[in-house]
């Protein structure tokens, strides 16, 4: 399928997504969550797929928010209906099963830090801009941003963050704790594709288990989510990976793991 606002390319273990609406700074709109949605489920169609980069096109935007000519249209049934496919979508893109890096190339505004949020975690061009400036317009985040920001950055700074709708340089993000790397402009791809490559030469099996354990630890208690950690470390075992790597380690090779169970 060919898309409009999107381009998709997967090159054997490394996936990119790139918002491409250069024009309107890669804004979202109801077309591009639709084509996001639908490049998903060819990812997570692909096996051999086990990192995914998201980043913008254009050299001034990752994404600089929802498209305000269309939110200008929409009654407060038509806002529901559009926050909770966001919402569904950045869910989707946080659940996927192998690790999803936001290389934020410019403007994360809005919906572009809702969608970095939703990302494993993100490397920002010194150029970034972060923030969730909705309350400037009247409204408040609606793609999980009042949720993921608190989490990631702490109630305090997030309701600050928020309640002003002031914005952040991608060095302040990184004091934050919300980016993991800030890189020259000129190199962030490299620096990227660099830990992608890292990434993708571990096991799938692995890869997944780790984020599962993670991810469903977050919310529960030490003891519960060391049950989950205890669960899918034995799920690992499962999986020839786990015979490779550890044999490799004895016989002072590289391991060549081969991701399936």
């Amino acid at each position: 399928m060919s898309f409009e606002n999107i381009i998709l390319e997967m090159d054997n273990a490394i996936g990119m997504i790139y918002f491409n609406r250069p024009k309107a700074l890669n804004a979202l709109n109801n077309a591009l969550l639709d084509e996001l949605d639908t490049a998903l489920d060819q990812v997570l169609a692909n096996k051999e797929i086990r990192v995914l980069i998201f980043t913008g096109t254009g050299d001034k935007a990752f994404v600089a928010g929802a498209d305000i000519s269309e939110l200008t249209q929409m009654d407060a049934l038509a806002a529901k209906y559009f926050s909770r496919k966001g919402q569904k979508i950045f869910s989707k893109i946080e659940a996927l099963p192998f690790p999803a890096i936001a290389a934020v190339n410019g403007f994360a505004l809005g919906g572009g830090s809702e969608v970095a949020l939703a990302c494993d975690f993100i490397y920002a061009s010194e150029k970034a801009i972060f923030g969730l400036p909705e309350i400037n317009l009247g409204l408040i985040p609606g793609f999980g941003g009042t949720q993921r920001l608190s989490r990631v950055v702490g109630r305090n700074r997030a309701k600050e963050m928020i309640f002003t709708g002031s914005n952040i340089t991608a060095d302040k993000a990184l004091e934050y704790g919300m980016v993991n790397q800030v890189c020259p402009h000129e190199s962030l791809m490299d620096e990227v594709q660099k830990t992608a490559r890292r990434i993708a030469a571990k096991g799938s099996v692995s890869l997944r288990a780790a984020k599962e354990a993670i991810q469903a630890g977050l919310g529960c208690d030490l003891e519960t989510a060391c049950l989950f950690e205890n669960d899918a470390f034995a799920i690992t075992f499962a999986s020839p990976d786990a015979k490779e790597g550890t044999s490799a380690f004895l016989e002072k090779r590289k391991p060549e793991f081969g991701g399936n169970i």
